[in-house]
């Protein structure tokens, strides 16, 4: 039996692939591919569903480290497969690239197990200490509180300085982009705004900061031009 989360909310097909490769600025080609493979071989994740081809919040976050692995640290996707394989055979967990620690040396996945930092990629090299380097700009944009899952996708820069502004939860708004902190919808400032409405009169009907409301412009405005 798997471990790890066991909200069904969670892993409801909420996404379908055009919509997540948005959200993770992702090309639609290489999720679909990271999701269900190619030919005989398989995804690196377990979907949601493969009719229609949607993804589940869980996965969404697994493909938003995934983005991290392979764009910012450029691990290479035999090893992310052998580690997954580790990992599931090891530990049971459904979706350990979002429930477990991970750090990379940028050439293979590790995770700190008590004092330890071993390796998953090269399963000869486990125990060894290896100089990890976590991928911590990405890993907190995932929040979990009372066991829920919080999301903050980046809006401009991948960067640790980019504010938690736009929040995507199953929770809030039917698990589309909101304000975080409120139920308010990004589509709703954004259409207002595109309506005519100024962004101090919005800020100050919905009882928001500027920049809060021009994040969600932002946002939006980033989707439609992806």
């Amino acid at each position: 039996m798997k471990k790890g989360v066991n909200d069904e909310s969670l892993e409801l097909p909420m996404y379908g692939l055009s919509e997540a490769a948005l959200y993770l600025r992702v090309p639609i080609s290489t999720l679909d591919y990271w999701v269900f493979g190619r030919g005989k071989t398989p995804g690196l994740i377990t979907a949601a569903s493969r009719h229609p081809r949607t993804l589940s919040f869980m996965n969404l976050l697994e493909c938003h480290v995934l983005a991290a692995m392979r764009g910012i640290y450029n691990l290479k996707l035999p090893k992310i497969r052998q580690a997954l394989v580790q990992l599931n055979s090891m530990h049971g967990y459904k979706h350990p690239l979002v429930e477990m620690p991970l750090f990379t040396d940028r050439r293979d996945i590790l995770v700190r197990e008590m004092d330890k930092i071993l390796n998953y990629s090269r399963p000869k090299k486990f125990g060894q200490y290896e100089m990890p380097q976590i991928m911590e700009t990405f890993l907190e944009r995932i929040e979990t509180e009372n066991k829920e899952y919080k999301f903050y996708p980046f809006v401009r820069e991948r960067l640790k300085t980019e504010p938690k502004l736009i929040l995507i939860s199953p929770s809030v708004g039917f698990g589309k982009p909101v304000i975080a902190g409120t139920g308010i919808s990004t589509t709703v400032i954004a259409s207002r705004f595109n309506a005519r409405d100024s962004i101090p009169d919005l800020a100050k009907e919905y009882g928001l900061s500027r920049r809060e409301i021009e994040e969600a412009i932002r946002w939006e405005i980033r989707t439609v031009a992806a």
